[in-house]
């Protein structure tokens, strides 16, 4: 017994030992949101340009962002884990990180809420803090159930926008349209996946009664003033009825463990 119990305080020594010593560079905001809730904010010594909340993450270094990151500002952290997901990593850096022999985990997000809650407990193998993850999930869990929301009748139109000159619109199978499917609304765009420039064609067809943006590309256009100027936009419900609304982008998009706060602030301004 006393050698089982020496045996088990030992494997859990070198287990805190480990992680204490861990440099971990994260390459996405969700990422960083859910390790920094798994108690792993002093072992992230760099992140990607997406990751900046909670608050104590704009103090870390920045690496790019996750589709373009070099190699030479991810070693010169000498990071002994990077985690990424599989969509968002450059073979290129992939193949440099192996050959520099850094620890790299690759996950696939699922875009749902038990999406979230799996990546919860991925995490948490990943840096070797599984006991903090059941209750992490119970956090998450009643959050979740917290929400309050019903169908809505009304389409919406997300509009990625980088000025006005560069603005994309979502199709389905992109992180915003299922955050406007779990709030009761439709995507106004049905016919593509991904994201396509925006035409005022197809944004008259479309006829959304909300359009909705990142509180940065809101801004990027000159605000709801600046949005009604771009073609297409006045002819619509939504710009007859000045109904635009906008949110934090991680927030609304990243599908971390602030779900539940994004999709009841989505529908609460959808409503």
């Amino acid at each position: 017994m006393k050698k089982a119990l020496l045996f088990f305080a030992i494997t859990m020594f070198a287990a805190l030992t480990a992680q204490a010593q861990q440099r971990i560079i994260s390459l996405n905001g969700a990422i960083s949101e859910i390790l920094c809730a798994l108690g792993a904010e002093s072992q992230i010594v760099g992140v990607d340009v997406t990751s900046n909340y909670p608050e104590a993450l704009k103090t870390k270094a920045k690496v790019g962002h996750n589709r373009n990151i070099s190699a030479e500002g991810v070693l010169s952290l000498q990071p002994t884990l990077v985690i990424t997901f599989d969509n968002q990593l450059n073979p290129q850096l992939l193949d440099q990180l192996k050959a520099a022999k850094v620890k790299t985990v690759i996950l696939k997000q699922e875009l749902s809420v038990q999406g979230t809650r799996n990546l919860i407990g991925e995490l948490a193998a990943a840096i070797g803090a599984t006991a903090k993850a059941a209750a992490l999930q119970q956090t998450f869990d009643k959050q979740m159930a917290a929400v309050k929301t019903t169908a809505l009748h009304k389409k919406v139109l997300f509009i990625y926008a980088r000025g006005a000159g560069a603005m994309q619109v979502s199709g389905t199978n992109t992180s915003i349209d299922k955050m406007i499917t779990l709030a009761g609304a439709t995507n106004a765009m049905t016919g593509f996946t991904d994201f396509k420039p925006l035409s005022a064609e197809a944004l008259v067809a479309a006829n959304p009664d909300v359009i909705l943006m990142f509180d940065s590309g809101l801004g990027s256009v000159g605000g709801a003033e600046g949005l009604q100027k771009i073609p297409g936009i006045a002819q619509t419900n939504a710009g007859k009825n000045k109904k635009v609304i906008s949110m934090d982008g991680e927030l609304l998009s990243g599908f971390s463990i602030r779900l539940p706060q994004a999709l009841q602030e989505l529908y609460n301004k959808l409503k």
